[in-house]
């Protein structure tokens, strides 16, 4: 195992009725700019269970911040931000609410043109305090300092990184989840799925914590996701998936040991490209990308074929089996595995690897030796 240091900020309120401890965890002096997406916690509840917790407060509302969350849209919410001395941030939303409401408490503070914060990882010494109440399980960003955001006019899709932009704290009860149309309840799974993947399936280190830990939260995704297709109304379902995409990606099964992210990376691209939901470009690229990089993850493929699928056989055979396993669950759950599934066609790829190239990603991978042409490698697999 490697060296590592942990430290998670984020208090989870997990459970129902919990959205009523925002009004405990805001001051009440403080000045909250309520973000959110769609408008579906209009519809579901969500939002006459903020206004009962901001009761009394001062607090402003914007609204419209789409899945893979916008630069423009947040600039938006940046002018409102100034304009009304905002100095709270209250996330309300799955995870691209949470990611550009981390751009903004970072952009609010950031002396220089708020695209730094992103394109040269320019972040200022201090950032807005978030909180976020989760309504779409899948990235864990309720808990963790990861935001992605995309500028659609540059095709620009690009990751950052701040310790400043964990939430303080995370409402997550499971009953927001409920009235989730079947396709983000699949994205929220199969997201969930891929980045524990992420930080489990590379190399062996003797971490032996962590990975049984990947690989019981990936039992519990390859269980519990089926059923949120054929029982959608059954909160015991929508909790534990709740509680294992908040695991998955909150820093601790991923101390210690290598991690990949290739697969995000390149699926960031087939995003900004052609606007393919986040959770289905991934399913797309892993299987493709463990078969191309197969023998440097044989050893971590069998294991996670013989504990998780419980197959049997040589190393080999169970690794590969393992990945038609994988590719059997997206496809069960509804997710594509293919572009041309996603409705891409192959004549893209090449546009793909340029924009993985434009920004920098050329040597991606635990081992870093993905480079554009084993990039192009992968998508020509994923076709």
């Amino acid at each position: 195992m490697q060296d590592f240091t942990y430290q998670n900020p984020t208090r989870v309120h997990f459970g129902a009725g919990q959205i009523a401890k925002v009004r405990d965890e805001i001051p009440a002096d403080a000045r909250v700019l309520v973000t959110y997406g769609g408008g579906s916690i209009k519809r579901n509840g969500v939002m006459d269970q903020i206004e009962s917790a901001l009761e009394g407060r001062e607090w402003w509302s914007f609204g419209g911040i789409e899945p893979n969350p916008s630069y423009h849209t947040l600039l938006e919410a940046l002018d409102v931000i100034k304009r009304e001395k905002i100095d709270f941030l209250l996330a309300v939303g799955g995870g691209s609410v949470a990611d550009g409401s981390k751009f903004l408490a970072l952009a609010a503070c950031h002396a220089g043109d708020p695209w730094e914060i992103l394109a040269e990882g320019k972040h200022p010494q201090t950032a807005l305090p978030l909180g976020v109440v989760l309504t779409l399980p899948a990235t864990g960003s309720e808990s963790n300092g990861n935001a992605v955001v995309t500028n659609y006019e540059t095709h620009d899709k690009l990751p950052m990184f701040s310790e400043l932009a964990y939430p303080r704290f995370a409402v997550l009860d499971p009953a927001t989840t409920l009235t989730l149309p079947e396709r983000q309840s699949v994205n929220g799974v199969v997201d969930a799925f891929i980045h524990v993947s992420e930080q489990y399936l590379t190399y062996p280190v003797n971490a032996p914590v962590q990975d049984r830990f990947s690989e019981g939260l990936l039992m519990t995704l390859i269980e519990e996701g089926p059923k949120v297709l054929s029982q959608p109304d059954d909160l015991a379902v929508r909790a534990n998936i709740m509680w294992a995409a908040n695991l998955g990606l909150n820093g601790l099964i991923g101390r210690g040991v290598p991690q990949d992210w290739a697969t995000h990376m390149i699926g960031h691209e087939i995003t900004a490209l052609h606007g393919v939901d986040h959770g289905r470009t991934l399913t797309i690229v892993m299987p493709a990308l463990w078969e191309e990089l197969f023998e440097a993850k044989r050893a971590k493929l069998a294991q996670y074929g013989r504990r998780v699928w419980a197959l049997e056989g040589d190393d080999e055979s169970v690794a590969r089996d393992a990945i038609v396993k994988t590719r059997e669950f997206f496809t069960r759950m509804g997710a594509p595995v293919s572009l041309s599934e996603a409705g891409i066609s192959a004549d893209s790829i090449d546009k793909l690897v340029e924009n993985l190239t434009r920004h920098g990603f050329t040597a991606i991978g635990e081992h870093g030796d993905i480079t554009p042409d084993v990039a192009r490698r992968i998508l020509t697999r994923a076709a």
